[in-house]
């Protein structure tokens, strides 16, 4: 019997799978535990001194923060309008892909390499400047209510967190206009009502985690008199080095950010699919599993939270001394760099292929047959993505990611665990639940990279 010759592919996953993965596991765990025994018995001095050096290699004597913002705000009004009246396609209409794509991806690790540009695109700040010049008063009308700390940011990067993984259509322009239209306008009002320095610290949940992300970066910027900055470089976490203590409400939000991510992967998993009975191979549609999505994505946060806390506080009580939530406080940033680890490890392919769309979108926003910039007829290199030896590569990068970003979380609460308690046996002890901690989430992320997935 003869056939015509078929054209198909696998996914990415499937070729990675044939890698020996399970050398992978073991060499990210015990490079993350080596890291830990080495740092132990090194003195802190060396490290702390490294972490201290700072080289001014710039000033800037204006801000334009103002400006680039409101720059940033009418480029968003543009957006929210090609989200009603452009494509339908996701992959066509701009406004899911700069959402998705190049802010959610791009920006988060532009900024933990190169600072808080955020700080100048946010979309608040200039526009709240300008309001100001009609008398509002730059701390609001009322204050915020100091006890619930971050609790507004923390409940409000979870509905970004649910819209984006559990909501049946999150990449639809018109509905993704709605939301960030009415995002913004909510936002907004807090800013003027509230102050937007109170708001930003304590409620815009992008603002809040732009600028943690941003402590990771080689460079930081230090106001002199005036307008006048100095643009320092530093060793990458320099920042992380003498940071304050977070509230419990702020450790929330750093770990739901973390635990999101993982969660992210680990529901399109067989293992989660058949836990939940759903045949991996015969998806329903997410309409179908909107419910145990939710519960997963609240248990896996409530495990990573418990997790943490448990082994701050076993450590504490290994080296007493410290309260185990100003404890928690401090070296939850340590956290930072797994984060920003797992966003590289898991987005890496999506970002790859849809930073290309993003770019032929933005040429002929409203498909009207527009080339602004050159690129609406560019060929999608979707090869970067498939075939063995791309898989092989991107496997690496995301392995060298996952466990590169724990062996740097390690240095870090190492560092912060000798600010704490003084002594290097001490900070030593107290470190040997959480280094278990993060050996484990090595090996958890390692395989969610490897494991097949549905959905």
């Amino acid at each position: 019997m003869w056939c015509s010759r078929a054209f198909a592919h696998a996914s990415d996953r499937g070729h990675v799978l044939l890698l020996p993965t399970h050398y992978y596991l073991f060499g990210g765990m015990l490079a993350v535990a080596l890291s830990f025994l080495v740092l132990v018995f090194l003195p802190p001095e060396g490290l702390l001194r490294l972490s201290s050096q700072r080289l001014p290699i710039a000033r800037i004597r204006f801000d334009g923060r103002g400006f680039v913002s409101c720059l940033s705000a009418l480029f968003l009004a543009g957006l929210i309008y090609t989200g009603f009246a452009g494509s339908r396609d996701p992959l066509s209409n701009p406004l899911p892909l700069t959402v998705w794509t190049l802010l959610w991806v791009g920006l988060t690790l532009f900024q933990g390499l190169a600072g808080n540009i955020w700080a100048w695109l946010n979309p608040w700040y200039g526009p709240w400047r300008l309001i100001l010049r009609l008398g509002v008063p730059s701390r609001g009308f009322l204050r915020l209510p100091r006890a619930i700390g971050m609790i507004p940011a923390v409940l409000l990067l979870f509905a970004f967190a649910w819209f984006e993984l559990i909501y049946p259509a999150p990449d639809d322009p018109a509905r993704l206009a709605i939301a960030v239209l009415t995002y913004w306008v909510f936002s907004m009002l807090g800013a003027v009502i509230f102050g937007y320095h109170g708001w930003s610290r304590r409620v815009e949940f992008l603002t809040i985690f732009f600028t943690m992300i941003s402590r990771l970066s080689l460079f930081s910027l230090r106001r002199e008199t005036g307008r006048s900055r100095v643009l320092f470089v530093g060793v990458p976490g320099h920042k992380l080095r003498d940071t304050a203590a977070l509230p419990l409400s702020g450790i929330l939000f750093l770990l739901l950010a973390l635990s999101s991510v993982s969660f992210d992967g680990f529901m399109r998993t067989f293992l989660w699919l058949g836990a939940i009975g759903v045949n991996p191979l015969e998806f329903p549609g997410r309409s179908a599993v909107v419910l145990p999505n939710t519960i997963g994505l609240l248990s896996m946060f409530a495990a990573l939270c418990t997790a943490f806390l448990l082994a701050v506080r076993a450590g504490n009580a290994l080296a007493g001394g410290e309260p185990p939530r100003r404890a928690a406080g401090h070296l939850v940033w340590s956290i930072i760099p797994i984060a920003l680890a797992y966003h590289f490890s898991h987005y890496l392919v999506a970002f790859a292929i849809n930073s290309q769309y993003a770019l032929s979108a933005h040429s002929d926003p409203l498909m009207q047959g527009w080339d602004l910039f050159g690129t609406a007829d560019m060929y999608v290199q979707a090869g970067v993505a498939l075939g063995a030896e791309s898989a092989w590569k991107i496997w690496n990068a995301q392995a060298f990611a996952i466990i590169g970003g724990h062996v740097f979380a390690i240095i870090v609460a190492h560092m912060i665990a000798h600010r704490l308690y003084g002594g290097r046996r001490r900070a030593g002890l107290s470190q040997i639940p959480l280094a278990v901690l993060m050996v484990l989430y090595t090996v958890f992320g390692l395989w969610l990279l490897s494991a097949p997935t549905g959905g």
